[in-house]
């Protein structure tokens, strides 16, 4: 029992930490927004033949904030949906407990995706890590390196209780 436990409450942190991320985003909307705004205009890495890639929009650079966010949103409940349904399935055989992760591990793989490939693939066509201090590559691969973690660690086969 305490296996599952500990799953549950992994993936319940993981998805209370992607839902305060989210909030916070939205409720201190200037300051990360600045972020994605320097990073997609590549105004703040040195002279490159690759800042044909720059997007210089406002409007593109708050339809990506914005996707960011929603997607936060979207891996926050997922992942605390499903960590809701893995509690109700708690005491039942493995197959149902098994079977109760789906939720949970959608919600990890889509933050997961989100900062594998929104900030560390997308980061790089923007030369992100030559950004200075609007570099998010090193916050988003603590991100990563979490979430996977959670992901491992969840997808485990749980075995008959004795």
């Amino acid at each position: 029992m305490i296996v599952r436990l500990a799953k549950i409450a992994i993936a319940f942190s993981a998805g209370a930490l992607i839902l305060l991320v989210a909030f916070d985003n939205l409720l201190d909307y200037g300051p990360n927004f600045e972020v994605v705004q320097h990073i997609l205009s590549m105004d703040m890495i040195p002279a490159s033949p690759l800042k044909w890639r720059a997007i210089s929009s406002p409007a593109l650079h708050h339809i990506c904030y914005l996707l960011i966010i929603a997607t936060e949103f979207v891996s926050a409940g997922l992942t605390l949906w499903g960590a809701w349904i893995l509690w109700k399935a708690r005491a039942g055989r493995a197959a149902a407990f098994n079977n109760a992760k789906s939720l949970a591990l959608a919600g990890l793989c889509v933050g997961f995706l989100l900062y594998f490939f929104g900030f560390m693939a997308i980061g790089e066509w923007f030369q992100m890590w030559r950004a200075g201090v609007y570099n998010m590559q090193e916050p988003a691969f603590r991100f990563i390196g979490s979430i996977g973690v959670a992901m491992i660690f969840l997808a485990l086969a749980d075995m008959e209780l004795s």
